[in-house]
């Protein structure tokens, strides 16, 4: 087996702005998996607000390779690296390269149902209310905007945004970026304007007081939920989660999580970050079985690569094995 691993950076159509900052390119890490007759490859994207760099991502994947050499499997994976890009990477191309020397797709061997389309959210990035009205505007017709929060005005921002997009389901993700003391007037505004879920309204490890929140809408944790050992700490103070690949470290692990939250009553949303359709293909498996679906990663690169995704409008059709599984 050859293990290969790269940075690969994807320019994005217009700035990407949360909370916590900008940005105008998708900087991912590729890992490659190679028998000599197939390749599997995985796509995974360091996350700073997790102390993750490209360069360091990279050195994990490589740390691995004697033990890649050696025979290391999917399974064993699971603990050699903790959840996060690096396990990601890794953990989907070794599901690629099954499927690949299998014949098999991954959902069957993951004893899964065939995936079938699903409409994703659109995500309209955090900037001045006129302007998040105005981006707001030109995707009114999508059913499901997600909008970015978590800064002065947002209560503002919203009513814009629905003025724009009077048809459309709204939900709000905060990124960490609301407090103790503008919390139940942010959340009020939503409620005022329909939004259907409002996401990581505090920062982890300061979101204690939703245990006592009163909620007029359903707060989804992002931040503050990774892989299944973190369901424990939510309890009292989510309705929900979004599960990302790069959080879990993978598709084995966030299958699982799936599977546990599902058992414990949350709702499930299946999220992403900036990254091509090579890093959304596994997500679409989790995808069949999330309320929420927020696979649009693509849609704000200035192009993607070649056999991704198809994207009509909001519905966003499964993977060619020529991509992914």
């Amino acid at each position: 087996m050859r293990l290969s691993v790269r940075i690969e950076r994807w320019p994005l159509a217009r700035a990407f702005t949360i909370s916590r900052g900008s940005k105008t390119e998708a900087v991912v890490v590729v890992a490659e998996l190679d028998d000599g007759v197939h390749r599997g490859r995985g796509e995974a994207v360091p996350y700073a607000r997790y102390g993750e760099v490209p360069e360091r991502v990279v050195e994990s994947v490589e740390a691995l390779r004697p033990a890649v050499e050696r025979g290391l499997d999917r399974a064993a994976l699971q603990t050699a690296l903790p959840a996060g890009a690096a396990r990601n990477a890794l953990d989907c191309a070794y599901w690629d390269l099954a499927a690949k020397q299998s014949g098999r797709p991954v959902c069957e061997l993951a004893g899964l149902g065939a995936p079938q389309p699903v409409n994703t959210a659109y995500t309209i990035s955090l900037a001045s209310a006129m302007e998040m009205a105005a981006a707001a505007e030109r995707a009114a017709r999508r059913p499901l905007l997600k909008v970015k929060l978590g800064a002065e005005d947002d209560t503002k921002r919203i009513a814009e945004v629905r003025r724009a997009a009077p048809q459309a389901e709204l939900i709000v993700d905060a990124n960490e970026g609301w407090s103790a003391a503008n919390l139940a007037a942010n959340l009020a505004a939503c409620a005022d304007v329909g939004v259907t879920l409002v996401e990581q309204p505090l920062p982890q490890g300061a979101d204690e007081v939703l245990r006592d929140c009163k909620r007029p809408i359903p707060i989804c944790a992002d931040e503050s939920v990774h892989d299944r050992a973190s369901l424990d700490s939510l309890k009292g103070k989510y309705d929900a989660i979004n599960i990302k690949l790069d959080k879990s470290g993978g598709l084995t692990e966030a299958l699982a999580l799936v599977a546990e939250a599902e058992g414990r009553g949350l709702l499930i949303m299946v999220g992403c970050m900036v990254a091509t359709s090579l890093a959304m293909a596994p997500a679409m498996l989790l995808a069949q079985r999330a309320r929420f679906v927020d696979l649009d990663g693509p849609l704000l690169l200035a192009h993607d690569r070649a056999e991704g995704l198809r994207y009509d409008g909001s519905v966003v059709y499964p993977p060619t094995p020529a991509l992914w599984g």
